[in-house]
């Protein structure tokens, strides 16, 4: 099914003519439970890898909090508590069992963290076919990301890129490593979804426009906001940002999120270039504050129990304290470095 992202409450250009040079192309990529295949796009699904290519590892120095747990032990926790939220509850009934709740304390005790390299998970895998704009090194046709599910550098997980010629590969390898160490509570697997592109326009955030038209975009979004939603107490260039100006959710190109941080230069170590965004890996397609993003599709209330998926984050990836994580790549070389950032 696809998703219709309905249109934003104001036509902001035409209030601010200032913004229609900074207008972007970003493809929401609206990843949803399914059952994808080496030749689909997806996110936390199978990649087409070849057989004779070796599966990348990290050999990075890890930063464990908290105990690891493994790969099977998510899995496990996981289908635990989705057998849970499913089936019925009497008032006053305990929502596991005495066998369940030590089984559950078993699965999150962790184990000590391996010292050997640790082989990557699997991430996204995007086939330029079905992402209107995103174009990779010449003679590749697939964009392929993995991360070691573990914190690194800015308490994030690293990522691994992977351009390539689906056409090339024969064999596959149909049995990859699996990681040894996973993040303590999971945050960094994500469950296999299938994906729904829409292209939508996208605006700069507050943060990284001229301070003159950022302060008359909260000066208009305090008089704006009041009319659609008279119960917010704190109107301001948060309308214009989460409402008008950057999208939710997983997706590809666009404008950075920022939130908690302000912009920083970011540029290339080997050319000094600009880093562009390529790919933001979100904690929720939707909240609170950016409800008029959620999908024409999505907006009817399930019939019944949804399980420990909820509808605005199936992937069940959390970055952060619930933020994103944006991947950056050099626009004039795709053999540079890339850069990621929590935002």
């Amino acid at each position: 099914m696809a998703r219709t992202t309905p249109p934003r409450p104001v036509d902001i250009a035409s209030v601010f003519p200032e913004l229609v040079p900074l207008a972007r192309q970003a493809v929401r990529l609206h990843p949803r439970p399914g059952q994808p295949t080496v030749h689909g796009s997806s996110i936390g699904g199978p990649l087409l890898w070849p057989a004779d290519e070796q599966w990348p590892v990290c050999a990075k120095e890890h930063d464990h909090g908290e105990l690891p747990v493994s790969l099977a032990d998510v899995r496990r926790y996981r289908a635990l508590l989705e057998a849970a939220w499913l089936r019925p509850c009497a008032p006053g009934e305990a929502f596991l069992d005495s066998e369940e709740s030590a089984y559950l304390a078993e699965l999150e005790a962790g184990h000590p963290a391996h010292t050997e390299p640790n082989a990557l998970l699997p991430v996204a895998q995007l086939y330029l076919r079905d992402i209107p704009g995103l174009a990779g090194p010449e003679g590749t046709d697939l964009l392929q990301v993995l991360w070691c599910p573990i914190d690194h550098e800015e308490g994030l997980p690293a990522a691994h890129l992977v351009w390539r010629d689906s056409s090339t590969v024969n064999q596959l390898l149909t049995d990859p490593p699996e990681p040894a160490d996973v993040e303590h509570y999971g945050n960094y697997v994500p469950e296999p979804c299938i994906l729904h592109p829409e292209v939508v326009c996208e605006y700069p955030a507050p943060h990284e426009l001229p301070k003159e038209l950022a302060q008359r975009l909260y000066d208009w979004g305090h008089r704006q906001w009041p009319e659609e939603d008279p119960e917010e107490l704190n109107p301001g260039s948060a309308y214009y940002q989460y409402e008008h100006a950057v999208a939710p959710g997983w997706k590809v190109g666009g404008w950075g999120p920022w939130s908690f941080c302000d912009p920083w230069p970011m540029n290339c170590e080997i050319c000094n270039a600009k880093y562009q965004p390529l790919l933001t890996i979100s904690s929720g397609e939707w909240d609170g504050g950016s409800g008029s993003w959620i999908p024409l599709e999505d907006r009817e209330a399930p019939s019944g129990p949804i399980g420990l998926r909820k509808p605005s984050d199936p992937p069940m990836v959390t970055i952060g304290r619930g933020y994103n994580m944006q991947i950056y790549i050099c626009p004039t070389s795709f053999d540079h470095p890339h850069l990621e950032n929590m935002q």
